[in-house]
């Protein structure tokens, strides 16, 4: 299954953001289940938030997944919606 999660950073945050981007990167690189990934940007052009894209086979996979994720362990996000999220184009 596919499942989304859409990350939004908490006001301000840039800077946690940066100080934890090559672990967060690390992290999709060595768990193998994210298809696609990337950040929201403002219109000046700043990270405020992500968009990732998991291929699991539960959503309590996904779930766990985004719990270890370096940016939500420093406490980036203001929110994050997961949901199970089917591919028709692309």
């Amino acid at each position: 299954m596919r499942v989304a999660l859409i990350c939004k950073d908490k006001p301000g945050a840039l800077q946690t953001r940066l100080d934890t981007r090559a672990a967060h990167l690390a992290h999709i690189e060595t768990s193998g289940v994210v298809e696609m990934a990337g950040p929201f940007l403002s219109p000046e052009g700043q990270m405020t938030g992500s968009l990732v894209v998991l291929s699991v086979d539960t959503l309590a996979e996904a779930e766990a997944w985004a719990a270890a994720d370096p940016y939500a362990l420093a406490g980036l996000f203001e929110s994050v919606t997961i949901s199970e999220w089917k591919k028709v184009i692309g």
